[in-house]
């Protein structure tokens, strides 16, 4: 029973390794210039039954730009849920204009994967002189086990409101959150790590880890 729990505990530890997320793309416009941004707006474009994700992922994002130095706002906080519902492009574009915002940052949930993840059994063997003398090797089996694992994969994209043109594109993975709040801390600071890698931001202010 022990050695069932340790192996347990083992498998776990070892597939929890596997939550962290990673890029698989990344793109800047080969004709942008870096722009110091007044004020960005994170949009976490999801489906309201998602408003505890797009709330999270949203604040995480908007707070990581702000610790390098750049003023960022989340659409939940500046306009509510439903601001953006029904409106057209000029009304949207007019709304943003009008809160001083000049970068637009999206999340977008492209697809979510579940897995199911075998475990293999692993067998053990005893050489205590009791069991040897009883059944010579006796031989202990521990039956393998399914873990469900599931993908995430994201999008954002940067947008100059001043040009309107995508200057800046992302696709990620994330594999098996341990909960929300772990996923969008470490999604906002690979977006910001990986933007600040292409140029595309300038780090004024240290992430701490």
């Amino acid at each position: 029973m022990k050695n069932k729990l340790w192996f347990y505990i083992a498998g776990v530890f070892f597939l929890g390794g596997c939550n962290a997320s990673k890029i698989t793309t990344s793109w800047k416009a080969k004709e942008f210039e870096y722009k110091q941004f007044t004020k960005v707006l994170v949009v976490g474009l999801m489906n309201n039954k998602d408003r505890e994700v797009k709330e999270k992922m949203e604040n995480h994002l908007a707070g990581d730009l702000n610790t390098i130095g750049y003023p960022s706002i989340t659409s939940l906080q500046e306009y509510g849920p439903k601001a953006f519902d029904s409106l057209a492009e000029v009304k949207v574009l007019e709304k943003i204009k009008g809160s001083g915002i000049d970068a637009v940052l999206t999340i977008v949930l492209l697809d979510k994967q579940k897995e199911r993840d075998y475990v293999p059994e692993r067998v053990y063997y005893t050489r205590d002189f009791w069991d040897y003398y009883g059944v010579r090797y006796k031989r202990i089996e521990e039956p393998g086990y399914y873990v469900t694992n599931t993908k995430y994969f994201w999008e954002s994209n940067l947008y100059d409101m001043r040009t309107k043109k995508l200057i800046y594109s992302v696709q990620t993975e994330s594999f098996s959150p341990d909960n929300t709040n772990l996923l969008a801390h470490d999604y906002g600071r690979m977006i910001v790590k990986d933007m600040i890698k292409k140029g595309v931001l300038v780090e004024m202010n240290p992430l701490q880890d």
